[in-house]
């Protein structure tokens, strides 16, 4: 099979297919556990060894999204624009050398909490660009019907790596040090650059007819805000973002400094959310099939009401577990929501402009991040825990109201038929 095979997809056997799938699965399972690390090191470097506050701790979290704001809705014509697969492991690059940065400061004493969170701001950049050529990759080598089994399976994936790679995280944390451990991120990086050089181009080649880029980002809005099933589902992922921005921004603050347990628990606890979003996406193939995608993302966003429910009730000795149960429980329904609806929007958008919707939907709901990252550290500087873990389970109940006032409510596919 030649480099441009992809370009014809009839062309690609399915024995090759999948072969192509799978390598370019382990690419993102390579960097995904490695992220996970850096998930767990950058807090608690913040917290223990540069002393932030809850304001300051909030800034990272706010940080790792606040690129969808700035170049969320340019990314899906900037991918369109370049070689999908030169990009990817462009940024695959850029990431390994922003996270390569913190410990080479820390051996020289000179890692300021600035540092943070500019290198975090520096990933985030190079992570949209990456997440919005993924999501157009992945329907290039992938036939319609099998979206969602496939994207079961990377949600699946990545529910293993966040309950695997943070217990193990914080093993390691406790073994070398949270910043040693970030030379871990480093290399999964590099390692999924050179996987990804063996994939073929997929089937975008740039784009030789170049519009104005306003233009094409306008029709990606457009088709987003028109569409009566993607809209109101790209609000309710706006509430639910904002209050896991929140819930990212606080739980490293409650384990460490609320309930005052060991830094080396922030993993453990971070994992919990892992398990969650495993049930999620093993669950969410089959329901789709017996009860439709439609009912299936509304049972999410509500299973996501609970646990954010479950969040403020944390008090006394069985603090940590139930703040565990309810991120769990969060972390289902949230998964089974997005499992849904981003099949939808590979179903039903045209592949010409996929990741303009991609990048739209992502700057929209995914911009909210930041936000809620940063509410909920003010709030936690201003108020108790409670009141600022209150503000998780406030969000994810709107994004129940917002599904149930909407078309969803009375159908059952997402999907057009």
């Amino acid at each position: 099979m030649t480099v441009d095979a992809l370009d014809a997809q009839q062309a690609v056997t399915p024995n090759a297919a999948n072969q192509i799938f799978w390598r370019y699965w382990t690419a993102s399972t390579v960097s995904t556990w490695g992220t996970s690390v850096t998930a767990v090191a950058m807090p608690i470097i913040a917290l223990t060894m540069l002393h932030a506050s809850a304001f300051e701790v909030s800034l990272l979290p706010a940080a790792s999204f606040a690129a969808w704001l700035l170049i969320g809705l340019p990314a899906g014509a900037l991918v369109k624009r370049y070689p999908l697969r030169a990009t990817q492991v462009s940024m695959d690059a850029a990431r390994a050398i922003a996270i390569a940065s913190i410990p080479v400061a820390y051996a020289l004493s000179v890692l300021t909490m600035a540092q943070l969170v500019a290198v975090t701001l520096l990933l985030s950049f190079a992570d949209v660009i990456f997440s919005v050529g993924n999501s157009t990759f992945l329907p290039r080598i992938v036939p319609k019907a099998e979206l969602t089994r496939r994207n079961s399976i990377f949600s699946g994936t990545n529910s293993v790596s966040q309950f695997g790679a943070p217990a193990l995280a914080g093993l390691l944390v406790a073994a070398v040090g949270p910043v040693v451990s970030l030379v871990v991120d480093a290399v999964s990086y590099v390692l999924s650059s050179v996987i990804l050089q063996t994939l073929p181009n997929p089937g975008m080649q740039p784009n030789k007819t170049r519009g104005p880029i306003v233009q094409e980002i306008k029709e990606g809005i457009s088709f987003v805000w028109r569409h009566p099933v993607m809209r109101p589902c790209v609000t309710a992922a706006t509430a639910i973002n904002f209050g896991c921005g929140a819930l990212m921004a606080l739980l490293p603050i409650f384990v460490i400094r609320g309930v005052g347990a060991s830094p080396a628990l922030v993993g453990p606890v971070l994992a919990t959310e892992g398990i969650g979003s495993l049930l999620g996406a093993m669950l969410v193939g089959r329901l789709v099939k017996r009860f439709g995608s439609a009912r299936v993302g509304l049972v999410g966003v509500s299973i996501a009401a609970v646990g954010g429910i479950l969040l403020p009730l944390a008090h006394g000795p069985a603090a940590l577990y139930l703040f565990g149960l309810g991120n769990l429980v969060c972390a289902l329904g949230v998964v089974m929501f997005s499992v849904v609806t981003r099949t939808q929007r590979q179903a039903d958008s045209p592949p010409e402009i996929l990741s303009r919707v991609m990048g739209t939907v992502r700057f929209v709901s995914w911009g909210a991040v930041p936000f809620g990252a940063m509410a909920g550290g003010l709030l936690n500087t201003w108020s108790t825990m409670t009141a600022s873990l209150s503000l998780i389970a406030a969000s994810m109940l709107l994004s129940v109201v917002i599904v149930l006032a909407s078309p969803v409510r009375g159908r059952r596919s997402l999907e057009s038929v």
